[in-house]
């Protein structure tokens, strides 16, 4: 039986390999998003073209404790569908712990032949 939806939130978010590591080193926020439509965007339209991300974005689907999530603020950044969490990389190791079940890949998106 999964958890119940007040229990725990699904976010969705673009991955980029060596999360951590990048999190740390490059980007010190780490931006779980919170609808598949955003993750794919990312995912598809800025990870193919950036070299950081291996020219390659995946949307994953976990869920996260909302006991967890409750101390951190929701971001609209851009459209109201673009909504986020931005959890510093210092506390990715409680953010991993708090994760419910198993991460599922639901889309792959690659660079194509031309570069787009």
């Amino acid at each position: 039986m999964g958890a119940s939806p007040e229990e725990d939130q699904k976010p969705h978010f673009s991955f980029e390999m060596r999360i951590e590591e990048l999190c740390r080193t490059e980007q010190p926020i780490f931006y779980p998003v919170l609808t598949e439509e955003y993750a794919t965007q990312i995912a598809r339209d800025w990870n193919t073209k950036d070299e950081r991300s291996g020219f390659a974005g995946f949307v994953l689907r976990f869920s996260v404790r909302t006991e967890f999530l409750r101390k951190y603020e929701v971001h609209v950044v851009g459209s109201s569908n673009h909504r986020e969490y931005w959890i510093p990389a210092a506390e990715l190791p409680q953010f991993n712990s708090n994760i419910v079940g198993g991460i599922e890949v639901i889309a792959e998106f690659e660079r194509n032949e031309s570069g787009g």
